[in-house]
């Protein structure tokens, strides 16, 4: 999936998981791609949002955008996407 706005090249939805599995399923998408590669976090909640980026920047990748997922659906008022530049 590519997203014209942070050019993203993977998207991961977490918002089904709950720390620590937030930043495990992260952690193990990141893994899996090239280095340079733009990934985008979908997620909800605080935790989450303050955990994935941190957790990830401790590894040496890099946060390039967090944002609120904007929907009209206000039960999704929590949403975020985070986008992440793997290191290398």
């Amino acid at each position: 999936m590519r997203d014209q706005k942070h050019d993203t090249d993977y998207f991961l939805d977490i918002t089904g998981e709950t720390c620590p599995m937030t930043f495990v399923r992260t952690r193990l998408m990141l893994d899996r791609l090239p280095a340079g590669a733009v990934l985008t976090v979908r997620l909800k909640g605080k935790e989450p949002l303050t955990n994935v980026p941190r957790s990830a920047v401790a590894l040496g990748h890099a946060v390039l955008a967090t944002e609120p997922e904007r929907q009209s659906d206000t039960s999704a008022a929590d949403v975020w996407l985070v986008t992440l530049r793997k290191a290398g």
